[in-house]
């Protein structure tokens, strides 16, 4: 079977990474656990993975847009050590209501809207029928869903919370509710009908 125009989107902060609030320097960057793990699985498939991340931080004046670059040096470096990759980074630094100049914009890439995954169709030539996108926050979920791609709840992060607390307000149901990105990439693989290899 050919996956190489499937495309898994990941959220960065409380999907790929612990969700410490905006993180303002690389010395407090932590991957979650199995985050590796799940990456090194799409790898072993040539499934597209790619981070897509709002990072408004930079509209709010908290960070140079520099230190984006930096933390995912980091993110890449990581990774790179249990021999897993991302195939592309994508992020927005734009924000509707603050920020100056550039930053402050009404952009089609902050999620919820679907900026991010679009340029996955242009750069990478996935399919987002074929597609998902992970996180830990329910525009995540409506993100993928305004492009007909699949869209997965991870528990960790904002997850839970959002999961317990604020499902009765929701516009859109996940197409799986994961413990965490390794659970949600192993559901991807079965869905995908990929024999998984737990080695």
């Amino acid at each position: 079977m050919d996956l190489n125009d499937v495309g898994v989107f990941m959220d960065r902060d409380g999907t790929v990474s612990k969700e410490i609030g905006y993180v303002n320097h690389p010395s407090r960057y932590e991957l979650l656990p199995h985050t590796a793990a799940a990456i090194k699985k799409l790898n072993n498939y040539d499934i597209k993975a790619i981070l897509a991340t709002n990072q408004a931080g930079v509209a709010r004046g908290y960070f140079e847009e520099e230190m984006i670059t930096k933390v995912h040096n980091k993110l890449e470096n990581l990774l790179a050590a249990e021999d897993a990759y991302l195939d592309e980074i994508y992020y927005c630094h734009h924000h509707p209501d603050v920020g100056e100049g550039k930053f402050n914009k009404d952009c089609d890439c902050r999620k919820p809207k679907p900026g991010m995954l679009l340029q996955g169709v242009k750069e990478l030539g996935v399919d987002l029928e074929k597609s998902y996108m992970i996180g830990d926050k329910i525009s995540d979920v409506e993100m993928a869903h305004r492009v007909d791609a699949q869209g997965i709840l991870v528990l960790t992060g904002y997850g839970r919370g959002n999961y317990e607390n604020d499902r009765d307000e929701w516009d859109t149901e996940p197409d799986y509710i994961a413990e965490d990105l390794l659970d949600a990439v192993e559901w991807i693989l079965m869905d995908l009908g990929v024999t998984i290899d737990n080695d």
